[in-house]
């Protein structure tokens, strides 16, 4: 059985249908967008300037342009810095600066803006002295509504270089930094104390782990013989990254591991944490009895029975809700991911009799850490739901919500115990698929979910998927304020085989899936050490706005961190889904290769140097 630092992976492992198949710094604070303002409004145009970063000699800003007036078809900002600010480059437009004087022209994909509709370019730029905000903005040469610029965002001594999100041909689903109009301040219906907001991410910062930056600057300083790769690389530092209790050793910390306890992170977080801003801390609480009941790379050291229960509770969640409960930490923002695969694999393996056996430990410990931890007034729970490729059928979606209105229904809070939920923990499926918005498109007289890689199954990403579960989710009794997040960390899919443009020449489904999606994997079932994967957008706070129930992209994952290894004649342990030479299969005939990178056979939860080189290479927006 996986024990130790397994990082997790995420896979379908039964049947597919009507089923599921089966940087280099060493502190600081992370890169999280975020916007906020108070701007007046004009009949032409409203403009929101705000700072993303800021390490004294460079920063990040953005301006939130908004149209009051009729639609355009295209647009261009200008203003002027007062001060010696350079710009270095930006994006979601095309930028340029003569002397103070800076212009900012739509991108091909931005162009048309409705009326009351928002864009959002941004960009990067140097100065030294002082960096007073601009104070005039105008959009076509109409002078927009004047802005008093917000406060700084806690400084990143990191910038992101790119923009933090794919473009997409589908308007709705652009993500933005729209600032919030509802206050970080507002109490959430999940409650639990003083100071619980509904958004933990807005306005904070959030923690760099020590653990990862040490391990992404000794990647740096091996790459040094290729200088581009390795720049690439450093930037990955400046991210945050989740912290595993994947088994009862990591509460403390393993003697000789590069993965310190629980208790340092926290410690560390509070060093890090600047007077009057909050800092969210992400824990990913993973040791269930019986846990990942379908897979072997990263099942756990529990047992499923009675006995591993009480285990679980009195070993594991007690000692993790103490440390929290610290009053020394209560000024942390505590996110909690709980544990990741366990109630989806409740809905959809239950014909594994490992699961069958696994599921009523699965409930109750869920249950147990959820009090446990919803007791913490600090402390926000975000329930795991898999991901698209998983649970996107009919059949298993709205089960899957019974399924856990089930457990928050045996929670002393009720709905109350859970402020959102997760999707795509560890996995790779895309945020969004650009060049495919719409899964009953017509190309040869079938609908596109009717391609071998789709199965029928009608969410192609996560961002329609997460629409689509919250309104089932909500349809159970959750509050209407729930939150979701998805992990971005490696599904950004990006190098030379990502499609740049629709390609609407091919007359079959299949091939017009497979000229059109940006998911390179062979199958959907693969989640492995995925060939061809890269980092995807960077955390963020509100992506597409704060009217969107997707309230933040975080890096739950860390990249770099290995999905599971793989039997060989002298290697003894392994998942066959990792063997890069081995097959998967869909359940109704089909199989496929796992996709697994061939250039290492690396436990789960270690550094796997290949897989982090290749994934920085392909990272979507690029490094």
């Amino acid at each position: 059985m996986e024990q130790g630092n397994d990082r997790k992976a995420r896979r379908l492992t039964s049947a597919f249908v009507a089923a599921a198949v089966t940087l280099g710094v060493a502190g600081g604070l992370a890169a999280l967008t975020t916007a906020s303002s108070n701007a007046a409004t004009t009949p032409g145009c409203t403009a929101v300037y705000s700072t993303t970063w800021d390490s004294g000699s460079g920063f990040g800003a953005q301006v939130v342009i908004t149209n009051n007036g009729p639609a355009w078809t295209n647009w261009t900002l200008t203003y002027s810095y007062a001060g010696n600010q350079t710009l270095q480059n930006g994006w979601n437009g095309t930028w340029s600066q003569s002397g103070h004087a800076v212009t900012v022209a739509n991108a091909s994909y931005n162009g048309a803006v409705a009326s009351g509709g928002s864009v959002t370019p941004a960009g990067n730029f140097t100065y030294s002295g002082t960096n007073a905000a601009p104070t005039s903005f105008a959009v076509n040469g109409i002078t927009c509504g004047g802005t008093t610029p917000p406060p700084t965002t806690t400084p990143s001594t990191t910038p992101s270089t790119t923009p933090s999100t794919t473009p997409s041909t589908t308007p709705s689903t652009t993500p933005s930094t729209t600032p919030s109009t509802t206050p970080s301040t507002t109490p959430s219906t999940g409650g639990g104390g003083g100071g619980h907001v509904v958004n933990p991410f807005v306005g904070a910062s959030q923690y760099l782990s020590p653990d990862y930056t040490g391990e992404v600057n000794a990647q740096v300083a091996a790459d040094q013989s290729n200088p581009t790769l390795a720049a690439s690389e450093a930037k990955m530092a400046g991210y945050s990254t989740a912290v595993w209790m994947d088994h009862i050793g990591a509460i403390a910390g393993d003697p000789g591991s590069v993965h310190h306890g629980l208790q340092w992170h926290l410690d560390q977080a509070l060093s890090q944490q600047k007077a009057g801003t909050p800092i969210t801390f992400e824990v990913v609480i993973y040791d269930l009895p019986g846990r990942d009941c379908a897979a072997i790379a990263s099942n756990g050291e529990i047992p499923a029975t009675a006995a591993g229960l009480t285990e679980y509770e009195s070993q594991y969640i007690d000692p993790i809700s103490a440390i929290l409960a610290n009053p020394k930490y209560a000024g942390i923002r505590i996110v909690a991911v709980v544990e990741p695969d366990s109630l989806p694999n409740a809905v959809t393996n239950q014909s594994k009799p490992a699961c069958a056996t696994a599921t009523p430990f699965y409930e109750t410990g869920v249950e147990y850490a959820l009090n446990k931890l919803h007791a913490i007034p600090n402390v926000y729970n975000y329930v795991d739901i898999a991901h698209s490729a998983w649970l996107g059928w009919s059949s298993n979606m709205g089960p899957a919500a019974q399924e856990f209105a089930k457990v928050a229904r045996a929670t002393t809070a009720g709905f109350g115990s859970i402020d959102g939920f997760i999707s795509d923990t560890a996995n790779y499926t895309p945020t969004t698929e650009p060049f495919l918005p719409n899964s009953t498109l017509q190309v040869g007289g079938n609908p596109l979910d009717s391609a071998k890689f789709y199965q029928y199954n009608p969410y192609f990403d996560e961002y329609d998927y997460d629409q689509a579960m919250y309104t089932q989710l909500t349809g159970q009794g959750f509050s209407p304020n729930i939150g979701m997040l998805i992990d971005t960390s490696r599904n950004g899919w990006g190098g030379p085989n990502r499609p740049t443009a629709l390609n609407s020449s091919p007359t079959t489904v299949d091939t017009y899936v497979a000229a059109n999606k940006v998911d390179q994997r062979p199958f959907r079932g693969d989640w492995c050490n995925q060939a061809g994967a890269g980092i995807g957008a960077r955390p963020t706070v509100l992506p597409y706005g704060s009217s969107n129930h997707i309230i933040a992209f975080v890096w739950i994952k860390p990249p770099g961190e290995s999905d599971g290894d793989y039997v060989t004649a002298t290697h003894p342990h392994g998942d066959p889904h990792c063997d890069p030479n081995g097959t998967n299969t869909d359940g109704n005939g089909g199989t496929y290769s796992t996709g697994s990178l061939s250039t290492g056979d690396v436990p789960a939860g270690q550094w796997f140097a290949a897989e982090f080189q290749q994934e920085v290479a392909n990272a979507y927006p690029a490094l």
